[in-house]
């Protein structure tokens, strides 16, 4: 069933506390309030991507002071699989600054650290660009959970932050994924200086893409030295608490991930993202080269919320159109 676009727009526009409220009955109705899902994203494979994306400090084009690394060995991956376990996360997500996969002996090692971490008893996620039929059927047969790809923002305003692929690669790497069976995790980003119209039109695709992800992350804008974003000023808090709340009733039994921008978030400021029905964060301290913050202050915070990281799913989990 379809979403339309003034639905989203009455949506978006409602009283902050009334959309909340609304959002918080809707995760009640779906989600254990008590289940917070620990997730880790890993860079296996960091900087010298030759991608233009405004946001990014891995852009080869930019002096950002990410040095260039080479692809990681799986003993490596794996070691920090099992450390991110043993902190509480039952997904591991993996990460490479790349364009778009390519059939070579990296990707080879690529799906050899995607069953090494699938036989840890983890969920295994991978964002490693564009990716084809085929390649997606592989990390499929591989045991992959789930494949990140966002839509970053709306189709209108994607053209002024990337001019190296266009927003239909994105669709396109969208549907091999689903194709395949994979479960799909697809978010955005907020605070890049897009207007109220370019937020209400990116959560109106993500909601209208069928079925909806799995997994919505929700990042705000790092602003980092040496990208053309460098100066945008932070995110107000209350419109990341804005967007998480559409998403979830847009997408009620989708994940809704806190992602980056956390360390510019109070406590108090997540506390209400949870309200508003965000139900998993990225732990570690750092989110691919940008700070996050670390296992025991996540723990810290939901042991003061009275949650409890959630223990992983019993199967593969698949939402219906």
């Amino acid at each position: 069933m379809s979403v339309s676009l003034e639905y989203v727009n009455e949506l978006y526009k409602l009283p902050f506390l009334q959309l909340v409220a609304q959002a918080s009955a809707v995760h009640r109705a779906h989600h254990n309030y008590e289940d917070i899902q620990l997730c880790t994203l890993l860079s296996v494979k960091t900087g010298g991507c030759p991608e233009d994306c405004a946001y990014c400090p891995q852009a080869a084009r930019y002096h950002t002071g990410v040095e260039v690394q080479k692809l990681m060995d799986v003993d490596a991956v794996l070691g920090a699989a099992r450390e991110a376990k043993g902190n509480g996360s039952t997904r591991f997500c993996m990460g490479a600054a790349w364009r778009e996969v390519r059939d070579n002996s990296d990707f080879d090692r690529v799906l050899e650290m995607v069953r090494g971490v699938r036989e840890l008893g983890m969920e295994v996620c991978t964002t490693l660009g564009m990716i084809t039929a085929s390649q997606a059927k592989k990390l499929k047969e591989a045991g992959l959970t789930a494949y990140n790809h966002n839509l970053d923002t709306s189709e209108s305003f994607y053209g002024q932050i990337i001019h190296t692929r266009e927003y239909r690669d994105r669709l396109i790497t969208l549907d091999n994924v689903q194709a395949a069976g994979i479960s799909l995790c697809c978010g955005g980003i907020v605070g890049m200086g897009e207007s109220d119209d370019d937020r209400i039109a990116f959560l109106h695709t993500l909601a209208n893409l069928d079925p909806y992800p799995e997994s919505v992350p929700i990042n705000a804008l790092v602003p980092v030295k040496g990208t053309p974003l460098a100066e945008q000023p932070l995110l107000d808090p209350f419109m990341f608490v804005r967007m998480i709340a559409c998403a979830r009733i847009l997408m009620p039994r989708a994940r809704v991930r806190l992602s980056a921008g956390r360390l510019a978030l109070s406590e108090e400021a997540q506390a209400l993202a949870f309200l508003a029905g965000a139900n998993s964060i990225f732990t570690g301290e750092k989110l691919l080269t940008t700070g996050n913050p670390g296992f025991d202050e996540d723990h810290n915070l939901l042991k003061k919320l009275g949650v409890k990281p959630t223990v992983p799913y019993s199967s593969e989990f698949q939402i219906s159109a």
